[in-house]
């Protein structure tokens, strides 16, 4: 039985419908079509899936990967127990805790549209903003004031050093610190309404110098003290998932195959079948008896890291002076490009390489010198787009209302001029892992982390033998993370070229 006409054959409708709008569909934003578009590319997808299968383990390995019991029970001589307590927990560093934190609390928020109405009607990239902006916030209160305590601790100045070693803790320190990286942040304009930023920032300098006030995050190296313990009969304890540290090592684990259940130490000989006694290295072991995977999931935080912030510093310089470049033009840009052809002539690679031996090997270093040195790619970028901008009635407009030159340039320009900087920003990621794996495969990584390029650098033992699984998972994983990030980078500039989108068709 045939539908009856009207519902198979389009309504017709009149030309006064059409002038009214009649049929219209409502047009995509830039941002909505470039990323729809993006979708469409299977390898962006499935570099975005492996993306988030690092951040992931970025956030959670310290209670995935831990050799620190999840709860413990102290025992009296007959086997009850008299006290509960949670190692794990107390291990966490205040870093730890903020991630989790913002993962828990953030991702719902930008995803899912936000907990009240004035964060829906923000948008999603207003919200992820919003969520960028008190992270970093939160990390600079923790880093500089975990930096100035442990300064103050160790000051010859008496009245410095007994603010640092406080009964109720450093809060002084901490609250000096936190308010004035909340007043600096107060400056970017994050939301219109005043009041409601003021209220973000403060509840995040509040979080932040709790954290650092009241986590702990020591780093314990021997945790045989758990084994002997439990093997006497005085704990009981509970482990996670994978119950090793990355800086747990033990020289009778050297060089297990992956697989190997640790069963046969004599301490744990009546532990077998417990999760203790029932220990296993699913990826095998180092040459030093660490557990690879543990290690692996703890690299993922300083491979994500190393990569975002050392890109967000470029990007922050590179587009504040290719921003000055391109709008005043003239004798101005063509200062500021030779200091961009100074800055290209520096190899970043050999300048870190000579850093590791004169300065700390930290993770902020290596950063902080990536940052500075390679933002010459988003200036050129954004050089480029200003320079056409600027001659556009929009900016005219602005210029002959009066605005201030930061509103001209990072308010009304850059959010036309910016799509180039950020598939440039992509691109940089997989650079900045590809260098920190290098440095690490040297032996010139961050001390006393563990690292995808230290992983690879002990593939070959020192009497010559090849442990393969040392070099399959490190390497497989870089190359992943790399190709990811190129992917990705792609797949964004053909979605927002329109030469590359016509030229597709």
């Amino acid at each position: 039985m045939s539908k009856p006409a009207s519902t198979t054959a389009p309504r017709a409708i009149s030309g006064i419908e059409v002038m009214r709008g009649v049929g219209a569909q409502e047009a995509k934003g830039f941002w909505a079509d470039a990323w729809e578009r993006v979708l469409k590319r299977r390898g962006a997808v499935l570099g975005m899936v492996w993306i988030g299968i690092i951040a992931f383990f970025a956030v959670f390995a310290p209670v995935i990967a831990s050799a620190h019991p999840v709860m413990l029970e102290r025992l009296d001589d007959k086997g009850a127990v008299i006290a509960r307590e949670w190692p794990m927990l107390a291990n966490l560093s205040p870093t730890d805790w903020l991630l989790m934190i913002a993962f828990a609390v953030g991702t719902p928020w930008v995803f899912l549209g936000g907990f009240n109405e004035p964060a829906r009607k923000l948008g999603r990239g207003g919200r992820l903003g919003v969520l960028v902006v008190a992270l970093l916030q939160a990390g600079l209160t923790i880093v500089l004031a975990g930096a100035i305590v442990g300064w103050a601790d160790g000051s010859s100045v008496a009245w410095f050093k007994q603010l640092a070693r406080l009964e109720s803790g450093p809060w002084p320190i901490v609250a000096v610190v936190s308010l004035a990286i909340a007043a600096v942040t107060a400056i970017v304009p994050t939301l219109d309404s005043l009041g409601a930023r003021l209220a973000t920032i403060l509840a995040t300098a509040v979080l932040a110098g709790g954290l650092v006030l009241t986590s702990g995050g020591q780093k314990l190296i021997n945790f045989e003290r758990y084994i002997d313990d439990e093997t006497a009969g005085r704990i009981h304890a509970t482990w996670t998932l994978v119950p090793w540290s990355p800086q747990y090592t033990r020289s009778d684990m050297s060089g297990l195959a992956p697989g190997t259940m640790v069963q046969d130490e004599p301490k744990l000989a009546s532990f077998k079948g417990t999760a203790f006694g029932a220990r296993r290295n699913w990826l095998g072991t180092d040459s030093l008896g660490g557990d690879v995977l543990s290690q692996m999931m703890w690299a993922c935080r300083l491979s994500i890291s190393i990569g975002l912030v050392s890109t967000g510093i470029s990007v922050l310089i590179g587009v504040t002076i290719g921003a000055v470049m391109g709008y005043f033009g003239g004798w101005v840009d063509m200062l500021l490009f030779r200091v961009v052809e100074i800055f290209m002539a520096v190899p970043v690679l050999f300048l870190l390489i000579v850093a590791a031996g004169v300065l700390p090997r930290d993770t902020y270093v290596m950063m902080a010198i990536i940052g500075c040195f390679s933002w010459t790619g988003a200036a050129r970028f954004t050089r480029a787009e200003f320079l056409k901008l600027r001659r556009q009635d929009f900016v005219q407009g602005a210029q002959a209302t009066g605005l201030p030159l930061r509103a001209i340039l990072f308010r009304h320009m850059l959010p036309n001029g910016v799509t180039p900087v950020l598939v440039d920003a992509s691109f940089a990621i997989a650079a900045a892992i590809s260098v920190e794996a290098t440095l690490s495969y040297l032996g010139l990584g961050p001390d006393g982390q563990a690292s995808w390029g230290k992983l690879l650098s002990s593939a070959t033992a020192a009497t010559g033998t090849f442990v393969w699984w040392l070099a399959v998972f490190p390497g497989v994983a870089i190359f992943l993370s790399v190709l990811s990030y190129n992917l990705l980078g792609e797949a964004l500039r053909d979605a927002i070229d329109p030469k590359l989108r016509k030229a597709a068709h």
